[in-house]
């Protein structure tokens, strides 16, 4: 089941679900590679405005809510069941299932040796931990040899899972982008993670995630970057949702096929 939150399709889903899915896509290693997706306010803004990235969210195999607001309105709508699809909970979580079924994991992302100090976090928290590799890509576009190169050589790793730190939407733009070019594996959108675990930036405490002002905590962090997405962004979702409740302006879903 899914959500319409001004176009774009949130699902309804907890943690529970979404590892037993991951457990029934590792079964088959030579399919087209899974796309997990975190869906905050911040996405679906940029899908508002921008179709092209809107498509992306709406191809991911799972579109989660990343946001407490939208998970406490799709209980009390639905009735059902929703966890925060936070993306370093999910890691956190996917590690220790990790070490207890063998699942190989794979970092993709961040400025040089964050993935590196990322994998040190990650192994001694979770002893038994295989990260396979880690890539710090350049800040500008790969040429389509590099790109080709280092698809190797994350095929040659064999991962199971792809954790993806490119920034949003960018890195679920990659993630569709190389859902055939490296099969038979999960790839997650973690956004931040790689600067919490690598500790470039400090992580809000529990009780402000849960709350739903992280987005508040973090543009105390770093105003500068973040005061657009934080502000204007959270206006022009709000305007919008108050429409799309009154019924005063439709916001349609877009078909699209799902990745098989």
């Amino acid at each position: 089941m899914r959500y319409n939150f001004i176009g774009v399709d949130v699902d309804v889903i907890t943690y529970k679900e979404l590892f037993a899915k991951c457990e029934q896509w590792l079964q088959d290693k030579s399919a087209r590679s899974k796309h997990v997706a975190c869906v905050n306010v911040n996405c679906v803004v940029e899908s508002y405005l921008n179709r092209e990235i809107k498509e992306i969210f709406t191809k991911a195999d799972i579109s989660g809510p990343d946001s407490m607001p939208f998970v406490y309105w799709i209980r009390l709508i639905t009735g059902q069941k929703c966890d925060r699809l936070y993306a370093p909970d999910i890691i956190l979580n996917l590690c220790r299932i990790a070490v207890q079924r063998g699942y190989r994991l794979y970092l993709y992302g961040g400025a040089e040796g964050v993935p590196e100090t990322m994998q040190q976090f990650l192994q001694s928290k979770f002893p038994g931990l295989q990260i396979v590799g880690t890539y710090s890509p350049p800040f500008r576009p790969l040429t389509l040899q590099e790109d080709a190169l280092v698809c190797e050589q994350i095929r040659q790793a064999n991962p199971d899972f792809i954790i993806v730190g490119l920034g949003s939407p960018k890195q679920d733009q990659w993630i569709q982008d190389h859902l055939s070019k490296i099969p038979g594996t999960i790839m997650i959108a973690s956004g931040a993670a790689f600067d919490f675990f690598s500790n470039r930036i400090p992580q809000a405490p529990y009780w402000i995630q849960r709350s739903g002002f992280e987005w508040l905590f973090r543009l105390t962090q770093d105003p500068k970057r973040l005061w657009k997405r934080y502000t204007v962004y959270n206006f022009v979702f709000i305007w919008n949702f108050l429409l799309q409740l009154l019924r005063l302006k439709r916001f349609d879903s877009i078909r699209v096929p799902q990745n098989n």
